[in-house]
């Protein structure tokens, strides 16, 4: 197996026994390779991930035996053959199979290198004759066709309707641009399109967010000399609206309840042109210093990153700021197309996941000064996490109400609420609800 392999291998080990997230494993595992390397063990450690229940029928049905009896060790190099086999033309099926049966007796699983060749060999002979999936559920098709759990396509379906889940569903397997945010305290738009450039990138306006651009190519953002001046920031369109509804301005003092790693506090602060306060708020230690780098790459000296529990009310914070961000913590189920191990994490951590957020709402909603502004945002799509929080804030405390905000560029009337969808606005999964506190 080349060194690409085994990073992505090694990546599906530690997210099976460690439930530990694909991409920082992944960042670890790649850091001796060279672009290429790097880019197949990306390529195939996502395609496992998206493609995983997909990828299982197929095995199963070429395999003598339950394949769900078999170690792990020896599902996940399989699974990695028959990602090479179905989804990459230009891997040689040959090259996959050798390489998988080079993998199981390398890691001493030797005894179990003959089935390897022979379910691979069996799934390259077959791959143009591969059994139906089954149609006549609809819910069990979109769930296995698209690799995503059967709970989570039935709320899609009773959400969106079957056409526009389906097309959400299959956006989640589909490779994501990376949207970044310029930081016009540093750079020109035409500065940064140029160092871009420079650094091999490939950017594009954003289709309805002004001042974003979506990037490819370049390999490591974090090398590039702009991002390294501080010329952009990583983030998604629907972040930034968040902050962009909030209506934050020079001079206003802000606070962000739950920032790290500080996208949002980043571009508050940017649009308040570095003037004024922004405190920047985390309950672990060790992410107020992401929050510190970031602020001080991208020459925001308005940020103060602070140690505190969104939910534990400080007194001296009371009434205190003209805006104040919530971006909860959620289930995520928003950034399944950036973080495709999401789909796995197991549904019943969820059912704890509003109490928190309301804690955390009706908390925040004591710091906003009268005739403030209140933003509660997450990037996940279920009512509970959303609309129902918002509203039972609403109901509990009448000096709040909500107010419509418009953004730059996508012509969508709210109420002060709105969802943001990847088949729709061609961005993450997201929930923002503006309140503005009455001055009495």
């Amino acid at each position: 197996m080349g060194s690409g392999r085994e990073a992505a291998l090694e990546t599906l080990t530690a997210c099976r026994r460690l439930d530990a997230w694909s991409d920082n494993n992944l960042k670890n595992a790649c850091r001796s390779l060279d672009r290429r390397e790097a880019a197949l063990a990306s390529r195939l450690t996502y395609g496992v991930l998206q493609n995983r229940a997909l990828l299982d029928f197929y095995l199963d049905a070429c395999c003598s035996q339950d394949f769900e009896s078999l170690e792990p060790f020896v599902r996940d190099v399989l699974r990695l053959g028959a990602y090479q086999i179905l989804f990459m033309d230009r891997v040689p099926d040959s090259a996959a199979v050798d390489e998988s049966v080079e993998t199981v007796k390398r890691k001493k699983h030797r005894r179990a290198s003959g089935l390897v060749n022979a379910v691979l060999r069996r799934l390259s002979r077959e791959k143009l004759a591969l059994p139906e999936l089954p149609a006549e559920d609809r819910g069990a098709y979109l769930s296995l066709r698209y690799s995503h759990p059967r709970w989570l396509v039935d709320r899609l379906l009773e959400l969106l309707g079957e056409e526009a889940a389906e097309e959400y569903l299959r956006l989640d397997n589909e490779p994501v641009p990376t949207t970044i945010q310029r930081n016009p305290l540093r750079c020109t738009a035409r500065e940064l399109l140029e160092s871009l450039a420079a650094s091999g990138g490939e950017a594009s306006p954003h289709p309805w967010m002004p001042d974003c651009f979506l990037l490819s190519g370049g390999g490591s953002l974090e090398a590039m000399p702009a991002f390294q001046q501080g010329w952009f920031q990583v983030q998604d369109a629907a972040a930034r609206a968040a902050v962009l509804a909030a209506g934050v301005k020079p001079g206003d003092r802000v606070l962000d309840v739950c920032a790290a790693p500080g996208g949002k506090s980043f571009a508050a602060a940017i649009a308040m042109e570095d003037r004024g306060e922004l405190v920047a708020c985390d309950i672990h230690p060790h992410k107020l210093a992401l929050i510190e780098k970031g602020a001080a790459r991208l020459g925001l000296a308005c940020i103060r990153a602070e140690l505190a529990d969104g939910r534990q009310a400080r007194e001296a914070w009371r009434e205190g700021f003209d805006a104040v961000l919530c971006d909860v913590p959620c289930s995520g189920l928003g950034i399944i197309r950036k973080k495709p191990d999401i789909r796995y994490k197991d549904p019943a951590l969820l059912a704890g996941l509003p109490g928190v957020q309301s804690a955390i709402l009706d908390n925040a909603g004591g710091y906003v000064k009268p005739g403030g502004v209140l933003v509660y945002a997450t990037c996940t799509i279920l009512p509970e996490e959303n609309r129902e929080i918002t509203e039972n804030f609403l109901a509990g405390h009448p000096a709040f109400c909500r107010e419509s905000f418009s953004l730059p560029g996508l012509n969508e009337e709210n109420d002060g609420s709105l969802s943001l969808w990847p088949q729709r606005h061609g961005t993450d999964g997201f929930y923002i609800c503006k309140m503005r506190k009455s001055w009495e």
